[in-house]
């Protein structure tokens, strides 16, 4: 049997389903064609039995992606590749296999029928045409109701008062059975509450045991809990006072140490810085970077000040003495004429 396959579909509910689209049977040779020329065809067939998709056994046992989910890139290459080399060897194969010899110069290969009786083949179907004529429809009549058929034969009998059953004597038995298993299902029912008073009081005392060595246990866990804290606040302690000790040993040693390296040291460092400038007299030093430039300045704007007068005196003697000049000059001719 082959289908065209449709993808799978998961119902809501989780149901797996399989739909098949109904396609035409396609006019196809007697004999089946070589693997190389079924590929080339357009539609894709293969047998459900040997699909992947379609499950099989205990359906809630299976663990089914849903249609949303996205498949594995590596695995599909890797089942693409798988594919690919089946299909190559299949050809391979087909290659290899012996197959007819082909037809002589002038001659062709044909379908025939091996069968014990032949079979006439032909692509149109043969048909008839045949009419007939029915009667005009009517209205249905009603359903009559069933009554089933009567089988065997009537018979009456008569039956005295107190030939067949006996109230008061046939329900004792009964009213024994049921009054027993009342009482019996009562004594049950008290035993099994006076068991179950017991196991509670047995539980009771076993959890006020186990809540007395719980309470004892946390007190001894809080007790070594104390302990150890009371030991490492001491060892760190001690330490600390050791780090301590070390430390004012380290600095004794360092200051006597610095104490002889600087007993010659500090006279001649003194020596260069003073005769390098370093150590110098504030009241020189005041003078030298405070008065002395202000002085200075002062001095140089008193001079500037004087020049800039003395340039201007001279500008006006000098104009004073041309402009004299001028009119001495215009007077010389004016007395040569009087003359």
């Amino acid at each position: 049997m082959t289908s065209v396959l449709q993808p799978q579909k998961e119902a809501p509910n989780g149901t797996y389903t399989f739909a098949s689209r109904p396609r035409p049977v396609q006019n196809r040779t007697k004999y089946r064609e070589p693997a190389a020329e079924q590929s080339d065809g357009q539609s894709n067939y293969g047998n459900i039995m040997y699909d992947r998709r379609v499950v099989r056994g205990n359906t809630y046992a299976q663990h089914i992606l849903p249609v949303a989910a996205q498949p594995d890139p590596i695995e599909v290459q890797r089942q693409q590749e798988s594919r690919r080399r089946s299909v190559a060897r299949k050809r391979a194969m087909e290659q290899f296999r012996p197959r007819t010899p082909e037809a002589l110069e002038g001659r062709k290969h044909i379908d025939v029928q091996t069968e014990l009786y032949l079979e006439e083949l032909n692509d149109r179907i043969e048909d008839t045409s045949v009419e007939c004529q029915t009667d005009a429809f009517l209205d249905k009549p009603a359903t009559p109701l069933f009554i089933p058929a009567k089988s065997g034969k009537d018979v009456a009998t008569q039956i005295e008062e107190g030939e067949l059953f006996d109230f008061d004597m046939e329900v004792r038995p009964v009213l024994e059975v049921l009054v027993g298993k009342t009482v019996e299902q009562a004594l049950l029912e008290v035993m099994e509450e006076e068991e179950l008073a017991s196991l509670r009081a047995q539980q009771r005392a076993f959890e006020e045991l186990r809540n007395a060595e719980l309470v004892e246990v946390q007190r001894l866990e809080e007790q070594e809990r104390r302990h150890r804290e009371e030991k490492e606040r001491r060892i760190t302690q001690q330490r600390e006072v050791l780090k301590k000790e070390m430390e004012t040993a380290d600095k004794i040693a360092a200051r006597a140490f610095a104490q002889h390296y600087l007993a010659d040291l500090l006279p001649s460092v003194y020596t260069t810085l003073r005769e390098h400038g370093y150590f110098y007299d504030p009241v020189e030093r005041d003078i030298e970077t405070g008065f002395l430039p202000w002085l200075m300045a002062h001095v140089s704007n008193t001079l500037e000040k004087r020049y800039v007068a003395r340039a201007v005196l001279d500008m006006l003697i000098h104009d004073v003495t041309q402009k004299r000049l001028e009119l001495f000059q215009q007077m010389q001719p004016h007395d040569h004429s009087t003359q």
